[in-house]
């Protein structure tokens, strides 16, 4: 498979091993629309490579991923009919995360917040530097978390903890989400990646087809429950998308100050 024609993502074999990169370190990862396109073919290029087994996803720089770029919210906001291919690609980035026959090991190397989290839980394994925070902030920008997280966060954490962490937007850090199940492992980050490389050689040099298919197996349920589940979370995305309370959380980020929600009109807010 060659990997040539992406653009915002990098990649690297080691052995069997394909070593993903999100590559916008200047922006912490922030997924603009590019790197969303990229994203919806990604994890089925990577099942589809004959010469991977095992694949290790992580972020250039300070973070994994800091969620979605303000600057393509604000396109979105401008011109709504665009989030009809953003929720289409949306669909196929969970669908094909867990459609992934390769075993998929999220390195979080930095903070992983809104799609940058529901990318890294939807992976097989999640190991994390303790300096790592996770969390699901659409709320804090008046957006539904529409893009997979109320699919994931519940099944690690049940119900109560992920609607506290949904709800609020709060973050945590690595130690916290590995004691309460949220990740695997929180570790040192000078022994990130030996703690990655050790577990991606078991696997790489396991019963490669035992492995994919017990994976599969297991993702049964979360696939049947995100078929019943992403239509409808994405269609209250769209809403959220043209709500005052978005554009507000949008001008906020921008003039660095905390929103003021439920408060200001939509023309007020976009003036």
């Amino acid at each position: 498979m060659n990997f040539s024609n992406y653009q915002t993502i990098l990649f690297e074999r080691r052995g069997r091993i394909l070593e993903i990169t999100l590559n916008r370190p200047e922006k912490l990862n922030a997924v603009d629309e590019l790197m969303h396109e990229e994203l919806a073919r990604l994890f089925t290029d990577v099942s589809n490579d004959p010469d991977c087994d095992v694949a290790v996803i992580t972020g250039a720089g300070r973070a994994f991923s800091s969620g979605g770029d303000i600057d393509w919210m604000q396109n979105m906001i401008d011109d709504p009919a665009r989030f009809e291919k953003t929720a289409r690609e949306g669909r196929q980035i969970v669908y094909s995360l867990l459609d992934c026959e390769k075993p998929l090991i999220a390195k979080l190397n930095g903070h992983a917040t809104g799609l940058g989290a529901t990318i890294a839980l939807l992976c097989d394994i999640i190991y994390a530097s303790e300096t790592a925070k996770i969390g699901d902030p659409h709320v804090s920008v008046g957006f539904v978390a529409g893009d997979g997280g109320a699919v994931i966060w519940p099944q690690l954490i049940g119900y109560a903890r992920a609607k506290e962490f949904l709800l609020t937007g709060d973050l945590l850090t690595a130690t916290q989400a590995a004691q309460i199940g949220l990740i695997n492992h929180a570790v040192s980050p000078d022994e990130l990646d030996a703690h990655v490389e050790q577990f991606t050689n078991r696997l790489a040099t396991g019963a490669t087809k035992a492995i994919r298919w017990t994976k599969m197996s297991i993702n049964i349920g979360l696939r049947q429950l995100a078929q019943t589940m992403m239509d409808a979370s994405l269609a209250y995305e769209a809403l959220s998308n043209i709500s005052p309370d978005h554009q507000e959380a949008v001008n906020a980020f921008r003039e660095k100050r905390s929103p003021i929600f439920g408060k200001a009109p939509l023309q007020e807010a976009t003036q």
